[in-house]
């Protein structure tokens, strides 16, 4: 999962298909015309990218942030907003 989120920040128009997990060993097939792009770069993206626990932990703040702001009556941003489901 994370080599496709690495290679869509590095390409978010990229058509690709990946078998296997793992960017040392996994087969990339680039379709349609879509540029390949290294492994080496594809690595270096994944280091970039937030881990799991690093996002849920994002999310829970956004969420807490978006409590203490409608209990205070302060207007939300949209990111905020998009964390509370109706």
């Amino acid at each position: 999962m994370n080599i496709i989120k690495a290679i869509r920040k590095i390409n978010p128009n990229a058509e690709v298909i990946i078998i296997g997990e793992d960017i040392n060993t996994c087969t990339i097939e680039w379709h349609n015309g879509t540029t390949p792009i290294p492994k080496a770069d594809i690595e270096a993206k994944m280091a970039e990218l937030p881990t799991a626990e690093e996002e849920a932990t994002a999310r829970e703040n956004l969420k807490a942030s978006a409590k203490a702001k409608l209990i205070a009556g302060e207007p939300l941003t949209e990111e905020e907003a998009n964390t509370i489901v109706l």
